[in-house]
């Protein structure tokens, strides 16, 4: 099994109306920006080890590095069952976990897929507390068109009653290591061993041995609102940070929304981020930071330290 390099400490920060379970790394140090590691959906902030452990020593060793489990995953589980979960509270989480950890320090702040979503629309809310900003595949949505709201508020409905009768539960597994080889059939260039380190995070187990995914079911009932592009355009003109976007070669964007939503039409939604600029992770897909730890390390590094051109 992969052996971490740098162990994380475990925190539990009470934010708004639950316990947030946190990762950290390093110590806070003066004159030093702290460096918040935001996952995606499904996922936890676990997943970010890879990556810490591939960070340079002087880098490392130098800064406060903190992953929270968002809110329904994780550690950060609510108390009672819940039928929904509403985007806009990452953002306020993430208000209150910048009180706790940076108080009126910006911070730099790297998110992965919807991770890097909410980093994108934190940071056009509240500019003044980033320093810098890493995106790593956080794409937005497609366009959406008001005629669809009728039939997504119905979906919606729909999707509430279906997660109430359990047919949205997620399905367990007899041990950790089939939790790992589910994490490797979805990503196949996720090594064994760092599959089943991960799965032991990822998961855990219940009183009978069977290991759940640390996910409430409850996140795949559709939103009911409609992304709208130009909301997300105003935050990202509102952002003052500078942006290292990150995309993976093998275009997880093209495969999901099948020439609804394309690459270029994300470059040109970048366009209205004061400043912005890209980078490409050859060798990877949507999992990046798992599959090129290395190199998405290195472009963080070497982008806060302001070593790549603009």
């Amino acid at each position: 099994m992969y052996q971490a390099l740098r162990p994380s400490r475990s925190d539990s920060v009470r934010i708004r109306t639950l316990n947030y379970h946190v990762r950290t790394w390093g110590a806070p140090q003066p004159g030093t920006a702290p460096l918040l590691l935001l996952h995606g959906w499904m996922d936890v902030g676990a997943s970010w080890q890879f990556v810490v452990d591939a960070f340079g020593e002087a880098f490392a060793a130098g800064r406060l590095i903190i992953a929270p489990d968002w809110r329904g995953f994780g550690g950060s589980r609510l108390p009672a069952p819940c039928d929904g979960h509403h985007f806009v509270d990452y953002l306020a989480d993430l208000d209150q976990l910048l009180d706790h950890y940076a108080g009126a320090q910006p911070v730099d702040l790297v998110g992965h897929s919807m991770g890097g979503n909410v980093a994108m629309m934190y940071a056009g809310a509240r500019p003044a507390r980033i320093r810098r900003l890493v995106n790593l595949e956080g794409f937005g949505m497609a366009p959406s068109n008001p005629a669809q709201a009728p039939g997504r508020y119905a979906q919606w409905m729909d999707e509430i009653r279906q997660w109430e009768r359990g047919e949205m539960d997620l399905k367990p597994y007899d041990s950790a290591d089939g939790v790992a080889l589910r994490l490797m059939k979805t990503n196949p260039r996720l090594a064994s061993d760092k599959a089943c380190w991960l799965a032991r995070h990822w998961a855990g187990a219940d009183a009978q041995g069977r290991w759940h995914i640390l996910g409430d079911a409850a996140h795949k009932i559709v939103n009911p609102h409609l992304y709208r592009v130009d909301e997300a355009l105003a935050l990202y003109a509102a952002i003052t940070a500078p942006v290292l976007s990150v995309h993976a070669s093998d275009d997880s964007l093209g495969r999901w929304w099948k020439g609804r939503y394309t690459l270029q039409d994300y470059h040109q939604r970048l366009a209205h981020v004061a400043d912005s600029r890209s980078a490409l992770v050859q060798d990877a897909g949507h999992m990046l930071h798992h599959d090129q730890p290395q190199a998405v390390a290195a472009l963080i590094e070497d982008f806060l330290a302001d070593k790549m051109p603009a």
